[in-house]
């Protein structure tokens, strides 16, 4: 059955990668990052009868409820949310970080998180449909002083908590946990790392089980 899935952070890497496997599986996908011009790019590659370009920053309340209005304008209902936009730590740990950096991470994938799940649930209570949250490795381990390990706890137990909001509404939370995945997220190649096609499988299994399935995480590490 075909579903219209909104996934933030779409313009490259783990976002990307979904989005091709998506419509490629028979779905339709609205698109939104900052990144306007590579969206659109995305969006021609993938075609404008199956994906939507949305230029937006998640951390502006307002520009996130741009972006569901758009998508459902367009495409009538949304079955699917991957709330997947993230930003990195531009150093490691806490006495060598940047409190600017602290700051756009928190509001990134925390903050952000948030309003989008908000904004997603009349939606996905309406159709019975999925959030799905990208969490990591990070947020299962300790990493030495790292902020950006514990917005991805954050993350792990936001999950469980959105999961026991919409107990008994019909519509399900999944928290996907890559370890490293080699994206323009960093800025070197990681050959030892995940593909963003290796999420973007574990993505479409999720999204795609029956009604009575539900899957509270998945965690996908590199060998």
């Amino acid at each position: 059955m075909s579903k219209v899935i909104l996934i933030t952070g779409a313009s490259s890497g783990i976002g990307a990668a979904c989005a091709r496997h998506a419509v490629k599986a028979g779905h339709k996908v609205a698109l939104a990052a900052r990144s306007l011009d590579k969206l659109n790019d995305l969006t021609e590659e993938l075609g404008d009868d199956n994906a939507l370009a949305i230029e937006c920053d998640v951390t502006y309340p307002d520009q996130q409820k741009a972006m569901f209005d758009k998508a459902v304008e367009h495409f009538g209902q949304i079955d699917v949310v991957f709330a997947n936009a993230g930003l990195g730590a531009s150093a490691k740990g806490t006495e060598n970080g940047d409190v600017e950096n602290f700051k756009e991470m928190i509001l990134v994938n925390n903050y952000g998180v948030t309003v989008t799940a908000k904004h997603a649930i009349p939606h996905l209570k309406k159709s019975g449909g999925h959030l799905i949250l990208t969490g990591s490795k990070a947020g299962h381990i300790n990493i030495d002083g790292s902020v950006y390990g514990a917005t991805k706890w954050f993350i792990r137990g936001y999950a469980d908590n959105l999961a026991a909001e919409l107990s008994g509404t019909g519509a399900r939370v999944t928290n996907i946990n890559p370890g490293m995945v080699d994206t323009p997220f960093f800025d070197e190649e990681k050959p030892d790392a995940l593909r963003p096609d290796d999420i973007a499988r574990a993505f479409i299994y999720a999204i795609e089980q029956p009604s009575h399935v539900e899957i509270p995480s998945i965690q996908i590490y590199p060998k």
